[in-house]
């Protein structure tokens, strides 16, 4: 891949289209970068390895960037394995090279190597940088985004950001997708739970003079860098980003999903913003997460389903109670044909939520909607768009 950053930054990372799930849980249908730098100086660094599926072409990455040079130093920002599974079999390669990387990482390394490195750990704290010439990198913790051991680094000759899993987006990098959709997608089922530690790095963030981020995944991103940040911001903080109202329905026979299709009528009657309809049992739940936190209220339907739960509405509100969903109001449809108790279940689960505030009625359906079901249903349609 012929990827810009500068005349002596230069990208060595890996697109991969074979992987089906990334983490064994989220689809990613075009794929995932591992990216991967290489910064050129006197004390030529480079910046992160990749995952195993791809340290092969990694190396030849690498190996053609770097010609006869050899690296002084292999910056670590994350040791996480689509990250990490590469620093053994470069460390092999270039013995004299020294490893960059923090405390936390120093002491987790010896679970990702089965060689011992501890001889060429240069280990860096908040504040600390290290000269390679005419480049300088400045080093920032960035604990618990999303693991423990994370450091961002700023260069600040040129001014780039190295923001480890910050700002990382699904999709290779030659898939033409907006940002927004699938970085929104990626942070809120990946690094979602941890907003008060990714505000705590913006806020470090926010001090040095960024002309450019370079992510571990996804595009490097160099034009509006407000527009990106402002939305981490906007993620991170728990906030709404749009109006409209996500309506999260389960259906065995069809019959909650007519009363949600009527639900999604009256609230366009009504003049609701944006109303978008998602199928708990068929539809990427990740895609869900994403429209629960995107937008500012939330519809739950779900019928009864032995004495509890529908199995698929219960993980979305613990995923949704993991992640730290908070800051919205939540209307509630259930349905059971002798015992309805999905209505009671929903709010004691979402009770153990912050600031979520229970918009009545909750409709009740005996089956299959009849007119005083409509009649609910606009009450509820009238209550989340007043």
């Amino acid at each position: 891949m012929n990827i810009t950053i500068s005349d002596k930054i230069k990208y060595v990372g890996v697109n991969d289209k074979t992987l089906d799930l990334f983490e064994s849980q989220y689809v990613i249908p075009n794929g995932v970068s591992y990216n991967s730098y290489i910064i050129e100086d006197e004390k030529t660094t480079i910046m992160d390895t990749v995952d195993k599926r791809a340290v092969s072409e990694w190396i030849g990455n690498v190996e053609r960037e770097l010609k006869d040079v050899k690296p002084t130093y292999l910056l670590v920002s994350h040791l996480e394995p689509d990250h990490s599974a590469g620093i053994e079999i470069i460390s092999e390669k270039y013995p004299e090279m020294k490893i960059i990387l923090s405390q936390r990482a120093a002491n987790m390394l010896p679970q990702f190597t089965n060689k011992d490195l501890s001889n060429r750990l240069v280990i860096v704290a908040e504040g600390d940088s290290i000269d390679l010439g005419s480049h300088k990198l400045n080093f920032v913790m960035a604990p618990m985004v999303h693991w423990p051991e994370v450091m961002f680094t700023y260069e600040s000759t040129e001014k780039v950001l190295f923001a480890a899993d910050g700002f990382g987006k699904f999709g290779a990098l030659d898939t033409d997708e907006d940002w927004d959709c699938e970085a929104r997608r990626y942070y809120f089922n990946i690094v979602g739970k941890y907003g008060a530690q990714v505000q705590a790095v913006l806020k470090k963030a926010a001090t040095l003079d960024i002309k450019t981020i370079c992510p571990l995944h996804g595009p490097i991103l160099k034009e509006n860098l407000e527009h990106y940040i402002n939305k981490y911001d906007i993620w991170s903080s728990y906030k709404p980003e749009d109006k409209g109202i996500l309506i999260a329905y389960n259906s065995i026979h069809g019959n909650t999903k007519k009363a949600v299709e009527k639900l999604k009528e009256l609230l366009e009657e009504n003049k609701a913003e944006k109303v978008v309809l998602s199928d708990l049992s068929r539809d990427d739940m990740a895609e869900t997460i994403e429209d629960a936190f995107r937008y500012d209220r939330l519809i739950i339907a779900s019928p009864t389903y032995d004495a509890g739960l529908f199995p698929t509405t219960e993980k979305f509100l613990r995923h949704l109670k993991h992640k730290n969903y908070q800051n919205r109001k939540v209307g509630i449809v259930e349905n059971g044909s002798w015992a309805p108790m999905s209505g009671k279940l929903m709010k004691e689960l979402l009770g153990e939520m912050k600031d979520i505030t229970i918009v009545e009625p909750t409709v009740t359906i005996k089956t299959s909607m009849k007119e005083e079901t409509i009649e609910k249903l606009k009450e509820l349609a009238k209550a989340m768009t007043c």
